[in-house]
């Protein structure tokens, strides 16, 4: 059934950005960095600094190419053709849904701060994740302005504990709580390079507002400033959230807390504050694992329109939503969720989470490319094809130092979850040929 699309505007298109780039994780983030130092505050600065470059180039790219849903795929398609347009679509589908596996597992554990029964009852805790994912699968079946309202209220209250802890936080900094500039014993570039790394996965989603164009209103408009304006915001709250959080706890306690946003939140307004912060770890999470959900039928169904994907994934419902995508991308989620209850498989689950980190970065690399490639064959150069080529280069060579720097096996077995969509897309082709 198709249905004229819901539309959204900026402030939900931004939310959509924020949310999808901040979940759960980034709650525990300043621990792992407290162990190289003060140092990783450049890493941070790194890593916005490639963000930002990246984030412009999806920008200016929705301005080219408008009014057309997939972002990643379709970007990387009108530079290089439909084989690559597939491989991105791929490898971000899978991304997708495995990641939104890995959110649930984040959520569960935020929220066993507040039950601690979710940490000893497996079957419990998958029951609960499972109930998030198919609630918020529901919502986003009503269409993408009921899974936008849910992701503008997530984001402001995700935003408000980081916020608290940042400027209520710098009446409590004590700079002797400082940590010295290197501990790593490594040399100051290799610990910048270290840091990075981590910090690197808090920015994916940076393309989250181009996936979903068809459903955003004046996408010319609406997608490169809600890209760029997400972008800033969140890299204003990672870096200066990083820098209370050194100045409030000491570094021997950051560095050992499973939650030092509400430690710190503890700190400064007690046990009270710190549930407060703590709440806010859970619903970053739902935010997250929402918007995800979300791209999950967005980015197939465009797919599938170029007939590059299956055509059930082209298949909505009277809401716009496009629920064939929806139901086997949340049903793959959980089916991974089930792997939780084997310890024997957890191991496993967690290196496949690595790998299709990778899948997530590839796009990166071939919509920065394609971007000089679309700018050069319409002749725009945006008034400076310097710049142009300067900004492009720039995009591609942070995304090939952020995919090497996964490692070596997460490349290879990387580029192995890519090569098995070969035989997928010959058969499309194949079937495009005997229509």
């Amino acid at each position: 059934m198709n249905s004229k699309p819901q539309k959204i505007g900026l402030i939900t298109t931004t939310s959509l950005v924020i949310g999808n780039m901040i979940g759960a994780g980034i709650f525990l983030v300043p621990s792992t960095l407290a162990s190289y130092g003060s140092i990783s505050l450049l890493g941070w600065l790194f890593t916005a600094a490639g963000a930002l470059v990246l984030a412009k180039i999806f920008s200016n790219m929705s301005k080219i190419i408008v009014n057309k849903s997939g972002g990643p795929y379709v970007y990387s398609k009108a530079g290089f053709g439909d084989f690559i347009g597939f491989l991105v679509a791929w490898g971000f589908w899978i991304s997708i849904w495995v990641s939104n596996a890995a959110v649930v597992i984040a959520i569960i554990g935020a929220l066993s701060h507040f039950f601690p029964v979710l940490e000893s009852n497996s079957i419990l805790a998958v029951a609960v994740g499972m109930s998030i994912i198919w609630l918020l699968t529901w919502i986003n079946s009503k269409g993408v302005k009921s899974s936008g309202k849910i992701q503008v209220v997530t984001t402001i209250l995700k935003l408000l504990p980081l916020v608290f802890v940042i400027f209520v936080g710098i009446l409590f900094f004590d700079i002797d709580n400082f940590p010295s500039f290197n501990l790593t014993g490594k040399s100051d570039w290799l610990a910048i390079t270290s840091a990075a790394t981590i910090t690197l996965y808090a920015f994916l989603g940076i393309e989250s507002a181009s996936i979903p164009a068809e459903n955003i209103e004046t996408p010319e408009k609406t997608v490169p400033k809600a890209t760029m304006l997400g972008t800033i915001i969140v890299t204003l709250v990672y870096i200066l959230g990083s820098v209370v959080l050194f100045g409030i706890l000491p570094i021997e306690t950051l560095q050992s807390s499973a939650k030092p946003f509400a430690d710190a939140g503890t700190v400064i307004g007690g046990e009270a504050a710190g549930y407060f912060v703590a709440a806010g770890a859970a619903i970053s999470g739902i935010g997250c694992l929402n918007g995800w959900i979300l791209l999950s039928g967005q980015l197939p169904m465009a797919t599938a329109k170029d007939n590059m994907f299956p055509r059930l994934f082209k298949n909505e419902n009277k809401y716009g939503a496009p629920y064939m995508g929806l139901l086997l991308g949340s049903g793959l989620s959980s089916a991974l969720l089930l792997m939780n209850l084997s310890d024997g498989l957890v191991e496993k689950f967690t290196f496949l989470v690595t790998i299709t980190v990778f899948t997530a970065l590839i796009p990166y690399l071939f919509v920065a490319a394609a971007y000089v490639i679309v700018v050069i064959e319409k002749n725009l150069h945006f008034n400076n094809a310097i710049k142009t080529f300067t900004l492009g280069t720039l995009g591609a060579t942070y995304s090939i130092w952020a995919i090497f720097g996964t490692g070596s096996d997460t490349v290879f077995y990387g580029f192995l979850l890519l090569l098995a969509g070969i035989p997928f897309y010959v058969l499309m082709q194949w079937n495009k040929r005997e229509k």
